[in-house]
């Protein structure tokens, strides 16, 4: 993408997208962008690393990363630690922010965990955050599409990873698109969101009181509607053992009896001493990159 670069889009009219920043890095580029987005109806932001490989023209494979509650495009490109072995791998990152922003909704800013910062990544169907909510569709049928066309990836070497909101995220877009998304891989997912209270709390916010539409977005629940493993190469999961929010909040041992049951090959690892932050997160990125890498090869 260059400073000011119009979408192709038959269906619509060209959609600016603004560069905001770039910095070296690694050998390759950091850059934060904003766009006008149809989905959502709102600016949003996204970052991209692009390594020395794709600066240099090479179609590499790319990975989303969605960030947790309170988090945005940046900071996961700050804290991480991604670009030197994206830079080595020759990987692109991808992140979104964590929702829509200024969308001036009474009461978005009130709780950490709802609203502002915090869209769960789905599709709101209840007023009036179905106007702006709509970060599922907005992944899947605006952002994807968008750097396909202007980055130097290819539709089959896509891969997903999050962490905690964001893991919750990943597995539940990468359970509902396969087709899109090859690998995927999470860092203290929300796996059972309709069974904990942070989702409890978004899912009768953003969905209704009727649970039976909150299936949709629980990766515990997509998985038991598998009839053969979705991923039959592996899901990856990092789990902190010192995690305050294990217990109550993430529960992925609910998620791993639902992979044994539909056959998916699943490596949850919990890590003793490790709590919910980014030092869990910057101490293990390179094995979900390389996870990433190893299932993203080139078909031949």
């Amino acid at each position: 993408m260059t400073q000011r670069e119009s979408r192709n889009d038959a269906a619509d009219d060209a959609e600016e997208v603004s560069l905001l920043s770039q910095h070296a890095c690694h050998g390759g580029v950091q850059r934060f962008y904003q766009h006008e987005s149809a989905e959502i109806g709102l600016p949003m932001r996204f970052s991209v690393y692009l390594p020395p490989q794709a600066m240099a023209g090479e179609t590499c494979p790319a990975v989303f990363y969605l960030a947790g509650l309170t988090c945005t495009e940046e900071t996961f490109m700050i804290k991480a630690g991604a670009q030197a072995i994206a830079a080595r791998e020759g990987i692109i990152l991808i992140t979104p922010d964590t929702s829509p922003r200024n969308a001036n909704i009474p009461g978005d800013s009130d709780n950490w965990d709802f609203g502002v910062a915090a869209g769960f990544y789905l599709d709101a169907t209840q007023a009036p955050w179905n106007k702006h909510y709509r970060m599922h569709s907005y992944i899947v049928a605006e952002l994807l599409p968008m750097l396909l066309a202007s980055l130097p990836m290819d539709k089959s070497r896509v891969g997903i990873m999050g962490h905690s909101m964001g893991g919750h995220g990943a597995l539940v877009l990468a359970l509902r698109h396969p087709d899109l998304f090859s690998s995927v891989s999470a860092f203290a997912p929300i796996a059972a969101p309709s069974q904990c209270p942070w989702g409890q709390k978004a899912f009768t916010g953003y969905l209704g009181t009727d649970e039976s539409a909150w299936a949709d977005y629980d990766a515990t629940a997509l998985m038991q509607k598998q009839n053969q493993p979705p991923f039959p190469k592996g899901i990856l999961i990092d789990q902190g053992f010192a995690d305050k929010f294990l217990a109550e909040q993430l529960h992925p041992e609910k998620f791993a009896t639902a992979c044994a049951a539909a056959g998916q090959a699943l490596t949850l690892r919990y890590q003793p001493e490790y709590d919910h932050g980014y030092y869990f997160i910057n101490s293990f990125i390179e094995d979900h990159l390389l996870h990433h890498k190893q299932q993203l090869v080139r078909s031949s």
